[in-house]
């Protein structure tokens, strides 16, 4: 089940405007350039943002998310139609053969149950030609970042042309060991309906993921910072012999 942020129409329909910094995904943009990737396949692509600037530079893209309406929105955006969009998740995916997997923002962190992840592992590795490379972030949990989750720190209220202020805040809910659920509340001012989207995500630690990875076939090239939250982020390049 996908978020409400995600799932329900009218939240994914500000999702873009409420993060319109997306600086994080150059990093991407730079690492597909360098690897050559001609075909890419997007997990977790949300509203589209990163699919649509592969589409861009030309590259061939395979979006998937199991939330609708974030797919609907993606869709529906200028060059839309370029890209394949599909609802679901990797671990149930059309015979593919690409050149590079992405996991941007939080997506391999929203897959919580040990299960699926280890079936997005799998499904990411048949889908990548010999050779091709998966490439994922995840928080470090030693930075704790959970506890700068709070309404005091993340109250703000946007403006969105056509539709109105926009209140919106963060609260953590509860850590259970590696899992973490925070909530996310949303106030139209314009009709004064409020909105709440609880999300869980799991803190692996750096050596969990480098077993899960070499578990699945796959060859680990590299763990590095992401250059915008460095000392905050494992960015893993892993390798399909």
């Amino acid at each position: 089940m996908a978020d409400e942020l995600f799932g329900h129409p009218r939240l994914a329909a500000i999702y873009d405007p409420l993060d319109p910094d997306r600086g994080d995904l150059d990093a991407y943009l730079r690492l597909a350039g360098q690897l050559g990737a001609r075909q890419v396949l997007d997990v977790g692509c949300g509203t589209g943002v990163f699919a649509l600037l592969l589409a861009d530079r030309g590259i061939e893209v395979v979006g998937v998310d199991p939330a609708r309406a974030s797919v609907e929105v993606a869709r529906g955006k200028p060059g839309g139609d370029r890209v394949r969009w599909i609802c679901g998740d990797a671990t149930a995916l059309p015979p593919l053969q690409v050149d590079l997997v992405t996991m941007t923002a939080n997506v391999a962190q929203a897959i919580v149950a040990p299960h699926t992840w280890q079936g997005t592992l799998k499904g990411a590795y048949e889908a990548l030609r010999p050779g091709g490379h998966l490439v994922f972030e995840t928080r470090d949990p030693a930075r704790r970042a959970w506890e700068e989750w709070n309404r005091a720190a993340s109250h703000r209220v946007t403006e969105i042309p056509g539709v109105g202020a926009v209140e919106t805040w963060l609260e953590l809910v509860e850590v259970s060991g590696p899992l973490v659920t925070f909530r996310g509340t949303y106030v139209f001012a314009a009709d004064g309906r409020r909105f709440t989207s609880d999300s869980t995500l799991r803190f692996r630690e750096r050596q969990e993921i480098e077993a899960d990875l070499t578990a699945q076939g796959y060859l680990l090239h590299d763990v590095r910072d992401a250059p915008d939250r460095p000392g905050r982020e494992f960015v893993f390049v892993a390798q399909r012999p």
